[in-house]
């Protein structure tokens, strides 16, 4: 990958750009249509091991037989030509170089390449095979205007080993079109149908079988489509032949589908000269976080997650994400939150040559109310929730849980454990009400995972117990209160326990625990079992 040069970084402007909340007054949308033509055999020519004298050839399986798939420039000049066999490709030329073609590689390799235009907008979607598009609409400024943002672009994802056709136009087909046909231009916004017209109707991404029934009737350039009546060609063709042509044409939208989520809330800052220092990282995140912070304020919202993210001069591509339990808008907290994740990453910063762009933004707002704090600062809920939210960011907002109430009889299934990133919602079920003042708790706030098996002695099988062996110890039983009877869930399928009679007791030693026996004597079983279900603190 190529920097960009001491003059291009001239350009740029000193203070960062906010990209949130656009006004009302919408610019004419401009789009950057970037094509890897080449960039399958582009990749292996990188490996050190393939000679560069040699033509590069990919190859795939298709109609039982093995068909070249990809070409080299090299291999393209010597006659070889995509859909040929790969027999007769080497009995043209014995030296070719041959490969298997990884589709699942060159997606994952144009995906990085996606990543890595995000420098240039937050709005970039894919084109498979091997193309990106990118919504630059008020972005051309910060790079000395649109031809100077596609020499940047095409420079800082090509360089030197990688081919990087360009192209920027109003509409998403007619950037393509010319991307494919005419790299380099720039098309002035309603200039479309008149530089559309001589291009092959292949530059609408059409399908090869429509635009050879379309060459069949003298229909071979798109200007041809321009000056015919829309009724018969949408009967015999298809409305997806004139949906394209519009499309290109600007008479019908055609949105970019962003790769990653376009965040409500968004502000960077570039460097002239990268920084590479994890301090120098947590102060530019600082002083980003104020800025999204007065941004919030303005808009009455608070942020749930943030995500930071790092761009390396080399192209590579560095996202950090923390979250919090309930909306924010307090810089120096989520600061810290940052700094706590930074400091847990398993994989820690690796700057390289260094980081010229820090941005920040929040992927996830939510409407919050100023509140006026008290005398005594933050509450207790306040500061639990702070805790759990600087343990999520160390430990990872999974591996943080909160338990949530469920409409559930038996015990083991009265709660659910979810992540405590996840925010609360109004279909959760209430937790019951504690007890009144002095009454014990009819139900211990921690079970075991397992109810454990232990030997019970009672006056009658049915009756309380009035001696258990549990873990080979004897507990001599002075008060015992129940039965709570639970019956099996009937609405389940498949087969169930049998009904519970748990008891409260509390041995010689003052120790209280929580039993059941399962099953009920004489109708569901001639010998119930005793568990030991929790422990009372």
């Amino acid at each position: 990958m190529i920097p960009v040069s001491a003059s291009q970084r001239a350009k740029l402007p000193a203070q960062p750009s906010s990209l949130a909340h656009l006004g009302a007054t919408r610019p004419t949308t401009r789009i950057l249509a970037l094509g890897f033509p080449t960039s399958a055999t582009d990749r292996f020519r990188l490996r050190p091991d393939v000679p560069r004298d040699r033509p590069l050839a990919l190859v795939a399986q298709e109609a039982n037989a093995m068909r070249l798939v990809a070409l080299d420039a090299l291999a393209a000049a010597r006659g070889l030509g995509l859909g040929m066999m790969l027999a007769d490709a080497r009995a043209m030329h014995p030296d070719l170089l041959v490969a298997e073609a990884e589709p699942d590689g060159d997606a994952a390799f144009l995906v990085r390449l996606a990543d890595a235009a995000r420098r240039f907008t937050p709005l970039v979607g894919l084109d498979p095979p091997f193309g990106l598009l990118l919504d630059i609409t008020g972005c051309a400024s910060l790079f000395g205007g649109e031809e100077g943002l596609m020499a940047q672009a095409r420079a800082r994802l090509g360089g030197d080993h990688l081919r990087v056709d360009g192209a920027i136009a109003s509409t998403p087909g007619a950037a393509i079109a010319l991307m494919r046909h005419r790299p380099g231009t720039i098309l002035a916004a309603g200039a479309e149908a008149e530089a559309l017209a001589p291009l092959p109707l292949s530059a609408l991404r059409l399908p090869a079988a429509t635009v050879a029934g379309l060459a069949r009737v003298g229909l071979k350039r798109v200007g041809d489509l321009m000056g015919i009546a829309r009724a018969p060609l949408a009967a015999r063709f298809g409305s997806g032949t004139l949906r394209l042509l519009d499309r290109a044409l600007g008479r019908e939208d055609e949105p970019i589908v962003p790769r990653l989520p376009t965040a409500p809330y968004l502000t960077e800052r570039r460097f002239v000269e990268p920084i590479g220092r994890e301090e120098d990282v947590l102060a530019a995140a600082r002083t980003l976080m104020t800025r999204l912070s007065l941004m919030l304020e303005e808009h009455g919202e608070g942020a749930r997650r943030v995500e930071m993210t790092l761009f390396r001069v080399d192209g590579l591509v560095r996202c950090i994400e923390v979250g919090a339990g309930r909306p924010t808008r307090d810089a120096a907290f989520l600061t810290r939150l940052l700094a706590e994740r930074l400091g847990a990453l398993a994989d820690p910063l690796d700057p390289g040559f260094g980081y010229d762009l820090v941005r920040l933004s929040v992927v996830e707002a939510i409407s919050l109310d100023a509140v006026q704090a008290g005398f005594s600062g933050a509450s207790e809920n306040e500061a639990v929730e702070r805790l759990v939210d600087r343990l999520g960011a160390r430990l990872g907002a999974g591996q943080v849980e909160r338990m949530v109430p469920q409409d559930r009889h038996l015990p083991e299934e009265a709660v659910r454990l979810v992540p405590s990133a996840r925010p609360k919602s109004e279909a959760e079920p209430p937790w019951p009400l504690p007890p009144l003042s002095g009454e014990p708790p009819s139900r211990p706030v921690r079970l075991f995972d397992r109810p454990e098996r232990i030997e019970v002695t009672a006056m009658v099988p049915e009756g309380p117990p009035l001696v258990f062996r549990w873990r080979r110890v004897l507990h001599e039983i002075v008060a015992a209160e129940g039965p709570e009877r639970l019956s099996p869930p009937w609405w389940h399928s498949v087969q169930m326990p049998t009904t519970r009679d748990y008891y409260r007791v509390e041995d010689s030693r003052g120790a209280r625990f929580w039993l059941y026996r399962d099953g009920l004597y004489g109708r569901e079983t001639s010998a119930p079992c005793w568990y030991v279900h929790g422990l009372f603190a």
